[in-house]
Formats: C-alpha cells, structure tokens, sequence
C-alpha cells in the first residue's frame, strides 16, 4: 500500500494563528434533549394542552401550525389532533375523576402535570389506546420534564383512574339531577346544558343527543365560492360530499382544508354549512321595493360570510360593505374577499359612519359562541354565565345601528352561533318592540331544511342538521 504524499498535520500550539486562542476553549457537551425517544404525537398533545392553559391560546389556531413544523405524518397526526381536542372537551370530566384519583383540588397539582394527567386520563377513559401504553407514555411525559419522583405521582394516579371505566366514574361521580348527569356524562358545564335544554323547549328530551353531537369531531364543510367553482365541480375535486342544505357546500371527513388546492386558490374556503345558510338567507329575504345591490355585513370578521355574500352580489352587479372594529382581522377580510366587489371599514358598527339606505344587512353578531363549541375544544370551560349580559347589550345595540342603516322596505337579518334564549329570541322581541321591524317568516328562507323550530324564526342544531346551533330572524323595516 502505498504511503500519502500528504505532509503530516503539524501540532498547533496555544499561539496558533491559524485557529486563534478559541482552540483553549474546552468544548461543551450537547445538552441532552429531554424530549427526545418521547411519543411525538402525545408530545405535540401535551404541548397543544399547555398553551391551552398557560395561555388561553385556541386548540385549533395552536395545532395545526404544531403538526407542520414538526413533520409529524398522517398517522401521527391524526392521533395527536385526537388526544390534543378531545382531552380539551373533556375537560371538566376528566378534572373531576383525577381529584378523586389523586385526593387533592385541582388548584394543587402543577399544571405541567395536570396537563399531563388530562391526556393519560383521557387516553384511559375515552379512547381505545391500550391502559398500559396510556400510563407508560405519560409518565415518560412526567419524566422527561419533571423528574422520576413527579413520575411516580403521574403513574399512581393514572392506575386508580385505570382501575374503573368512565361509565363506572360517571356513575360514582356525576350530579343525580336529569340535566346535571348528562352534562357530566358528556363533558359540559352543567350551566350550558341547561341553556340547550331551554332553548329545545317542548323537545328538551333532545338534550342528550345534543351533548352527544356537541362532544363529537366534527366533519370539515367546505364553500363553494359563487361564480368561481360549483359544489357539485368541489366535490369532485376534493373527494368530499355535497352538503345537504347549502347548494354551496361539501363536507369532509377531514385533513387539512388549507391543503387544498380550491381553497390555496380562493375558489372555495372553510365555512360551516350553518353560516352558509345564514348568509344565503339574507340574499332569499323579500324586499319591500327593488333590490338596489347595496348590502351590508356590520359584524364582518374574520370574514367567511362576508366572502359568500360579496360572491352572491358580484354576480348581479351589487357591492358590499364590510364593518370590523379591529384592524388585524379587517385585514383578513380583506385577503378573505380579494378580488369581490366588497369593501372593508374599519369601525365599531355601533358607530360606522356609513350612509343608511342599505337593502340588505347581515349582522352576525358577537355571542357567546355555544353553537360552536365542537369546533373550539375548550370554549366550553372559558365561557361563564356572567359573559351573557355584556353581549346581550352589544348585540340590542348592534341591531339598533342595522336597522337604522337599512332602508324602509329593507331587510336585517340577525344571527348569531349561540341557542341562548337570551342572545336570539329575546333580542329579536326587543327589537320588534323597539323599532317597529316586521319578523318574516325566516323558515322559507332556508329551504328544504327540516326542524327549524317553532314561530318565524330559525334555529339549526348540530344532532338535526350537523351544523353549528346556528340561529336567525329576519326583520323587515316598514315603509312608513
């Protein structure tokens, strides 16, 4: 074998200028990554969790941003986007079983172990992860950030929740009233329970079925963008399924919509059905007079609805005048509808400024959002009877300014996400008394959707209709 022409490297000493005195600097070792070898999609999970509560972020704006950086593939994804949104739901039933379990309050377990615990119950409780792989991944979890002794704690109390299935913890734990047991069962605050109940009236024996709907995944619903691409064209691109109400709609199993070609191009977004239908109403209201195409949506953002009418008044020559307070989220209106014939303004639409004489206003107002709560996990623990009042009062005053901006023979059509008799019905009666508007009868401005409720007004259900308990009136403002 033949010897290397290459000189041999001579030894550098301390004033070696070639590599400068760093070379006396000891070199550090890596610091260990304590995450490393843990169960990723659990991880992304738990971390989902703690900005939930250390930051009252949102599960579903923390989430899937989590995924994308973390690579995480299909499989895993799934999984994590499981745990991370249905540990979130159960919130209350799983803090419940853990104090029994642990026989401490919550308010003394720390919180990076309480979130830790929520998701090993969870995992025990409500899914069929096997309960050794439940307990062994949290305790790597406990491990990994707290130390072997914190571990321990984690381990002892996930076997005793182990050791009952959540119908048997039900049955120990939940409140022995009608509506207290089934708000328990199915992970509710028993306060919301009762707003369902009421709001069902003569059908409150639905209530059930509403909690149970209300606790599922739900389905992803696409919209067709009017003029752009059909539901039927959607569907066949997406691999999704026409909705049954919406003539723009078409839902998913699931995935990432924003991956989607249709929606990366503007020709579709993501909408519930039930808000299509809400805007879609507002275009079917009988005008007193002719339609002149000057509509207005006065609570525009984040600007769903207000994409679908700039489409439904595009296509007829009409514009749209979007209202939103808040700078930020007008500008995503404004990317939202890019390229519609709709024009953003920044104001309170208490106080728009705008000129009265619209034919037609949407205001989808601010509520307390209890028509959604499958959609954001954690709302259902947030929101507290004592937020009803203050919306209540925005939403008169909202209403007021719409009606004072439409035209006599013009149509406001009022909605909200929220079943709260406080925040539909009464507000409608307050503004019949007040204002003298006429309440149509919203029923045949939906049509072929079935079970909308009693009088004029309309009120959609996720276990009727599969959408958000969406509600609306249609109000008509007298000539004279």
């Amino acid at each position: 074998m033949t010897e290397s022409r290459r000189p041999a490297r001579q030894a550098q000493g301390p004033g070696d200028k070639r590599n400068g005195s760093r070379n006396n600097k000891p070199k550090q070792a890596k610091r260990p990554d304590p995450t490393a070898g843990l169960d990723q999609p659990r991880l992304a999970a738990l971390d989902v969790l703690r900005a939930v509560r250390e930051r009252d972020a949102y599960a579903n704006l923390v989430l899937p941003g989590l995924l994308r950086d973390r690579k995480l593939d299909s499989r895993d994804a799934a999984l994590a986007t499981e745990l991370a949104y249905g540990a979130a739901r159960a919130q209350g039933l799983l803090d419940a079983v853990i104090v029994h379990a642990s026989g401490r309050p919550i308010e003394e377990i720390d919180g990076n172990l309480l979130d830790v615990l929520r998701l090993g119950s969870y995992q025990l409780l409500r899914t069929r992860v096997a309960p050794h792989a439940a307990v062994a991944t949290s305790v790597d979890l406990a491990r990994a950030e707290s130390g072997q002794g914190r571990a321990g704690f984690v381990n002892a109390v996930l076997r005793r929740v182990s050791e009952r299935t959540q119908d048997e913890w039900v049955e120990l734990l939940a409140p022995k009233d009608p509506i207290g047991h089934l708000a328990f069962e199915h992970a509710h605050p028993v306060w919301i329970a009762q707003v369902f109940a009421d709001s069902l009236g003569a059908a409150a024996g639905e209530l059930e079925d509403v909690l149970i709907a209300d606790d599922a995944r739900p389905a992803v619903h696409l919209v067709a963008r009017p003029g752009e691409i059909s539901a039927e064209e959607l569907a066949l691109v997406t691999g999704g399924e026409i909705g049954p109400y919406s003539p723009y709609a078409v839902h998913l199993d699931g995935g990432d919509p924003g991956q989607l070609d249709a929606v990366r191009q503007g020709l579709a977004g993501v909408q519930d059905e039930g808000s299509q239908l809400v805007a879609r109403a507002l275009t079917l209201a009988p005008l007193d007079g002719d339609d002149g195409g000057r509509w207005l949506d006065l609570c525009a953002g984040p600007g769903g609805k207000a994409a679908l009418l700039g489409a439904l008044a595009g296509i007829d020559g009409g514009r749209l005048d979007a209202v939103e307070p808040v700078a930020h989220r007008a500008e995503l209106i404004r990317k939202t509808t890019r390229e519609l014939p709709v024009d953003v303004h920044v104001a309170d639409g208490r106080e728009s400024g705008l000129e009265p004489g619209y034919d037609r206003i949407l205001v989808d107002a601010p509520c307390t959002g209890l028509g959604a709560l499958r959609r954001r996990p954690e709302a259902r623990w947030r929101r507290q009877p004592s937020d009803v009042a203050p919306l209540v009062k925005l939403q008169r005053e909202l209403l007021a300014a719409a009606i004072e901006l439409v035209r006599p023979g013009g149509v406001v059509l009022y909605s909200t996400c929220s079943p709260h008799l406080s925040e539909t019905l009464a507000v409608v009666a307050d503004a019949v008394r007040r204002h003298g508007v006429v309440e149509l009868d919203t029923k045949e401005l939906v049509p072929g959707v079935p079970d909308v409720g009693d009088g004029n007004s309309v009120q959609l259900w996720p276990h009727r209709h599969g959408t958000d308990a969406m509600f609306m009136a249609a109000l008509r403002k007298p000539l004279a």
